[in-house]
């Protein structure tokens, strides 16, 4: 896995536990203040344990020597769905067909 692949991924990871963690606050209120968060998806087990392995590099440069580690464990993420209300064609044009 890429640099780029391991960052898109962690990216996508990040975006969808912080709207977990809003939807969910009594989650969230059991992660410590000042907690390094570390994703490890089930069906992902490469990026598992590269994220396993860049926390633990982190921890030893941390300059917070007893920060608290936070590894939040998940099967997979869900699809991804609209959450458009209601859409509707409002104007459309057909193109011409000129031959």
């Amino acid at each position: 896995m890429t640099d780029a692949e391991i960052m898109e991924k962690n990216l996508t990871l990040s975006f969808e536990f912080s709207l977990y963690v809003i939807q969910h606050p009594e989650f969230a209120s059991q992660i410590p203040p000042q907690s390094r968060v570390v994703l490890l998806p089930g069906n992902d087990p490469e990026l598992a344990r590269i994220n396993r392995e860049t926390a633990e590099r982190a921890r030893q440069l941390d300059d917070e020597p007893n920060r608290p580690v936070c590894y939040i464990q998940f099967k997979r993420l869900l699809p991804a769905r609209s959450r458009l209300a209601r859409p509707r064609m409002a104007n459309a044009t057909r193109a011409s067909s000129h031959a």
